[in-house]
């Protein structure tokens, strides 16, 4: 990665990892923390980034069948009431409306006036409210399936809370489908987290695991829950997308009812999944470095930047040069769209924009100055690169979108690699508590990445994990077919899980 003379962002990775982390949206421009405890303002850069992922999803959405639409943000308390498991799932982090209107109070400040008749839950997610909908909607297997997908924010009453990870509201998506089969709603659910994984490698550069949660872990009042779980810089993983298949549970809840072609009354099986603004997360701590954002070229809200360098006599010629290189890059495609091209001619020290790019993550930054133009060359600076170099402006132009496709793959292998080299098998108790306890007590958060092992019961385990913060995060779906030994218990065990620290 390119380096200033010091890094740009202090502390470094190594020295200090979760303020690293604040101080690159810091630096970045992403976000700023709100007047309100637990909220993000997300400014201009990082809502263009969340943008790009959107719009990729959307389309991805839409070629699989679904549809947008927008429910109610409120959820009367009695929908949630329905589904003991999932009230209980998400009881703890519920905003509550319980009045509807403000008057003056005799200090001279507001209080709440106007009770509601039943209070209001502020949505920390929407199958109930949905599926009250979607209870109005079907009727026979005729109307069936529903493949329908919202964009919203959503409000979860986190006590600790850090930026694009974990905050009071969030902006995500999700899906919510209602099928006439089991067999046709475990297909939906295994054909979203495939959609999901396939963004999070061929968009955000971001190699991820599919697999099931165990009961333990899964989405409250699910069947199932299917996941992508990624390996962060610091070896934590982080649950970057969960599809689950929900049964007949709420639709039993919600009376999602339909009259089947054999003429008889049955409850509709159903799905819901969902992505959210972690992805900014994730992507913030797979690919950056100690001098800022680094960002993977098909997500990235401007591919190349443009700094002229001239003197006041010289700026007409400059940015003549300027403006016609970039207009001939715009016209290059990438990804099957024109290359995104910003030229930065503020009235600024050379350096200080510099950086200001390279903190915020551009790909490619381009310095036009006179000597480069006699040349007719450009100095480039890739952000996966230490060292600028000078480029002939033709092979610039006619090589651009390879070079970003270059770059988007060398993101993807360097962060599988770093999955790679801290992935071990372990097959007995002392290794795991070693390899999950800190090596450094200056440092604690120094410690193993992910552990496969074989286990036979979640339950018995718990204790070993609380100990260690550790969680199972999924049950691999590809090559999990051997049996073996429960590494705790030494039982006899079927399948393998991926055990990590974790956001």
């Amino acid at each position: 990665m390119a380096k200033a003379p010091k890094n740009a962002i202090s502390p470094t990775r190594q020295e200090d990892y979760p303020e690293w982390y604040q101080q690159v949206i810091k630096a970045s421009d992403l976000a700023e923390n709100s007047p309100v405890r637990g909220c993000m303002v997300i400014k201009p850069w990082g809502y263009r980034l969340w943008e790009n992922m959107q719009r990729a999803l959307d389309d991805m959405f839409k070629a699989t069948g679904h549809q947008n639409a927008y429910f109610p943000l409120f959820i009367p308390m009695s929908f949630l009431e329905k589904e003991a498991e999932h009230v209980e799932g998400f009881a703890k982090e519920c905003a509550v409306v319980t009045h509807h209107r403000l008057e003056p109070d005799p200090d001279g400040g507001l209080r709440p006036a106007g009770k509601l008749e039943e209070p209001l839950i502020v949505r920390p997610t929407s199958e109930t409210i949905i599926g009250a909908t979607y209870a109005k909607w079907v009727q026979s297997y005729r109307d069936l399936p529903i493949l329908i997908n919202q964009w919203a924010n959503v409000v979860r009453w986190e006590m600790r809370t850090r930026m694009f990870l974990r905050t009071a509201e969030f902006l995500w998506q999700e899906g919510h489908t209602v099928h006439a089969t089991s067999e046709e709603a475990i297909e939906e659910t295994e054909k979203m987290i495939q959609v999901y994984a396939d963004f999070a490698r061929n968009w955000m550069a971001m190699p991820v695991t599919i697999g099931a949660k165990t009961a333990g872990e899964r989405f409250p009042g699910a069947v199932e829950t299917l996941s992508i779980e990624a390996m962060m810089q610091d070896r934590k993983a982080l649950q970057a997308g969960t599809s689950h298949f929900l049964g007949q549970n709420f639709s039993k809840a919600q009376e999602i009812v339909f009259q089947s072609e054999a003429g008889t009354r049955e409850f509709a099986w159903t799905t819901s999944w969902g992505v959210s603004t972690r992805l900014v997360g994730a992507l913030i701590m797979t690919h950056s470095d100690d001098d800022g954002l680094v960002l993977p070229p098909k997500l990235a809200p401007n591919h190349i930047v443009i700094l002229p360098i001239y003197k006041d006599d010289q700026r007409a010629e400059v940015m003549q040069y300027v403006k016609s290189l970039a207009e001939e890059l715009r016209a290059q495609d990438y990804d099957g769209a024109p290359v995104r091209v910003e030229i930065d001619d503020r009235d600024m020290r050379g350096g200080e924009k510099k950086w200001h790019h390279v903190k915020r993550g551009v790909p490619i930054r381009l310095e036009i100055g006179p000597k480069d133009m006699q040349k007719n060359a450009v100095f480039m600076g890739r952000r996966d690169q230490p060292k600028s170099v000078g480029i002939d402006r033709n092979e610039l132009v006619a090589s651009i979108g390879d070079l970003l496709a270059e770059m988007q793959q060398s993101l993807y292998d360097r962060a599988d690699q770093l999955r790679k080299d801290n992935t071990v098998e372990i097959t007995n108790e002392a290794d795991f508590r070693a390899y999950f306890t800190p090596k450094d007590e200056e440092n604690p958060e120094v410690h193993g990445g992910f552990a496969v092992c074989h286990f036979a019961d979640e339950d018995s385990l718990q204790p070993l994990l609380k100990d260690l913060k550790v969680t199972i995060r999924c049950v691999p779906s590809e090559d999990n077919e051997t049996p073996g030994t429960c590494f705790f218990t030494g039982k006899p065990a079927a399948k393998r899980a991926i055990f990590a620290k974790a956001y």
